[in-house]
């Protein structure tokens, strides 16, 4: 059985300014999607589940049933803000869904073997898939010895804002660790995190998270537990999201599984502000010119 790849598509790209899951960035008009969906496929993927938002359904099926007919299989479903446990009433002027652990178990009935998840908006690199497939490949599927791809800070920064990092303790391998911070940016040869009223400093070698990680379905029924007890405290809060390091610390610290830190020395980039996207094709650019990547991912 092999590992499936979960796509997480569902935002609309609020900073960005439009749908950027979509926003063609390659010469043939490939998208940072098509990338992600190319280097799964050849490292050993059997099958793309995109979490999407209803918005956009239509959208995404009309270009991916085609673009991947015969390579792929590949599904979707929706990441429904009323998806909740039952009874949960919350605050009525929530419009967002609840994050990205919400996200994930918006395919809990469709995912039934080992699996990655990422963002649709991050580009990571062929290593990182091949080092997760090795991982996930070795795993059945009620096995709680997660992982997470490591990239080191100083390497996943935009030069045109500050961006979003769960910043990692390791040890040993393993992830003990992950802390959310939401205002990184560099300052001449320093980075910190300005989210708070005193900026604080971090180190740029330091391992983060760029969502890409890996479970079983046994992550399924934990994390349903816990969303449950999350929305239960937090129904009320319009801005509350149940994000996967939550989830991954909790059952870290509860003894519940462990989460192997997977190395990636890669240079990240992704779309995360519109002034990112004429960095972004150069760099595709350099790595087809590189023999990385073909000038046509579908052809």
């Amino acid at each position: 059985m092999k590992p499936t790849l979960v796509i997480l598509a569902a935002g609309l790209g609020s900073r960005y300014g439009g749908v950027k899951q979509m926003d063609p960035i390659g010469p043939s008009g490939e998208n940072i999607i098509d990338y992600s969906v190319y280097d799964a496929i050849r490292a050993g993927f059997g099958r793309v589940v995109f979490v999407i938002n209803a918005k956009i359904e239509q959208e995404f099926k009309e270009v991916y049933d085609e673009r991947l007919k015969g390579k792929i299989v590949a599904d979707y479903v929706i990441q429904d803000l009323h998806d909740l446990p039952k009874g949960a009433i919350f605050n009525p002027e929530r419009v967002k869904p609840w994050g990205t652990g919400h996200a994930i178990l918006a395919a809990r009935d469709i995912v039934e073997e080992p699996f990655a998840v990422l963002n649709a908006d991050d580009f990571y690199g062929r290593q990182a898939f091949e080092v997760m497939y090795k991982h996930l490949s070795a795993l059945k599927v009620q096995d709680t010895q997660y992982a997470m791809v490591g990239f080191q800070l100083k390497n996943t920064l935009s030069e045109n804002g500050s961006v979003s990092r769960g910043i990692c303790q390791v040890n040993n391998g393993l992830l003990t660790d992950v802390v959310e911070r939401t205002k990184i940016i560099r300052k001449g040869n320093q980075v910190f995190d300005e989210a708070e009223t005193m900026p604080l400093e971090l180190n740029e070698n330091s391992w983060v998270s760029m969502n890409f990680w890996g479970f079983t379905p046994r992550y399924f029924e934990q994390s349903q537990a816990y969303f449950t007890d999350f929305v239960r405290e937090n129904a009320q809060n319009i801005k509350a999201e149940f994000y996967i390091p939550y989830v991954t610390n909790l059952l870290i610290n509860e003894n519940k599984a462990t989460v192997k830190v997977l190395e990636s020395r890669d240079q990240w980039f992704g779309v995360t502000y519109r002034e990112d996207k004429e960095e972004t094709i150069q760099k595709v650019r350099e790595m087809i010119v590189e023999g990385s990547y073909p000038e046509n991912l579908w052809k």
